[in-house]
């Protein structure tokens, strides 16, 4: 494109997205239910996801309802091969490896691995800090650890059975590429240099070895515990007792501190990016409202912009896994509609 353009058309239908690559517009529409705002953030959206289209549709008479509707990941790591600016890789962990505030206190239930994302995301922010830990193992991450990303899932999105199968036995190479290479990651034969490598990774100097040895050692006593109450613990326990689980996604019961389960490993976890859960208000047929519930004549807007349906169809909690559901939905609804008013 050399110059400005303008195109015209009957009906326009917005399909852009949240706001998730603008972390300016993340800040200001901050809920205070989960806290403050991060000051850093990883971005696990493209550039192009920065709400543009919003305050465009708003300016043409569009009404924007529940801003502050919106869903990121506790699990976010530094890209090391960034596709876009500030690119964030999620972690999707099974549930052995032990969480951290970014002052090495362990997290209580349910912020646990794979359970509660917006209540984990509330107690980071609570720390203080917009970052916490995973303190983990070799052993755990090479079960238990998958990655965000279609480029991070070349057996799944070159559908490569095989390759697919072989994360029972050994570490997917774009996880051990992440260990080898991710500025989030610290590894150490022992506790003491594992502490010290994530206190050089931060510059805060903020986790005390002493204390962080007593909270593993009390959760490596609980695996030896048949009876442990520790939630974590049980979880695991759970987890263990299902086949599926069993073969492909959670690792052996072990103590963190066991060394045939090493190297230790401590994942520098940062807030990314992701989801809108508010947006544009439209009806049942996708067609954009004005603040009188009126439809703007020819505008409609379907998938993440309209809050996956309607300006929030999900509340302010929603569901993981239901997000796509809402695109494709809105999307046969705004399509069929804006064909039948073009007809």
């Amino acid at each position: 494109m050399v110059g400005d353009f303008e195109l015209r058309a009957p009906v326009v239908i917005v399909t852009s997205g949240g706001i998730g690559g603008n972390h300016d517009l993340v800040r200001q529409n901050w809920p205070a239910r989960l806290g403050p705002a991060p000051r850093y953030m990883v971005t696990g959206v493209p550039a192009h996801v920065d709400g543009r289209m919003l305050a465009i549709t708003q300016q043409a008479g569009g009404r924007i309802v529940n801003p502050d509707r919106m869903w990121h990941y506790t699990e976010g790591l530094r890209n090391y091969d960034p596709i876009w600016p500030g690119h964030g890789i999620r972690i999707l962990p099974g549930p052995s490896s032990m969480w951290f505030d970014a002052t090495g206190k362990r997290f209580g239930a349910p912020d646990f691995p794979g359970y509660d994302t917006l209540h984990t995301l509330k107690s980071i922010t609570a720390s203080g800090y917009d970052y916490s830990w995973f303190v983990t193992t070799k052993k755990i991450i090479g079960k238990e650890f998958a990655l965000s990303g279609s480029e991070q899932n070349p057996d799944l999105t070159n559908k490569n059975i095989w390759l697919l199968l072989s994360r029972i036995w050994q570490t997917p190479e774009p996880i051990q590429r992440f260990v080898d290479k991710g500025a989030d990651f610290v590894s150490a034969t022992t506790l003491p240099d594992l502490v010290t490598g994530m206190n050089r990774l931060t510059g805060d100097n903020l986790v005390d070895l002493t204390d962080l040895q007593r909270q593993i050692e009390a959760r490596d006593r609980e695996i030896e515990n048949p009876y442990s109450k520790d939630a974590q613990v049980m979880g695991i326990r759970n987890a263990l007792a299902y086949p599926g689980d069993t073969l492909s996604r959670t690792a052996a019961i072990h103590r963190i501190l066991d060394p045939d389960a090493g190297p230790l490993i401590a994942v520098r976890l940062n807030i990314l990016t992701r989801k809108s859960l508010g947006g544009l208000q439209t009806d049942l047929s996708g067609r954009v409202l004005d603040a009188t519930g009126q439809a703007v004549p020819g505008l409609y807007a379907a998938g993440e912009v309209a809050g996956f349906g309607g300006g929030g169809a999900h509340g302010y909690r929603s569901l993981e896994g239901t997000f796509l559901g809402g695109c494709l939905f809105t999307g046969r609804q705004t399509g069929r509609a804006a064909a039948a008013a073009t007809a």
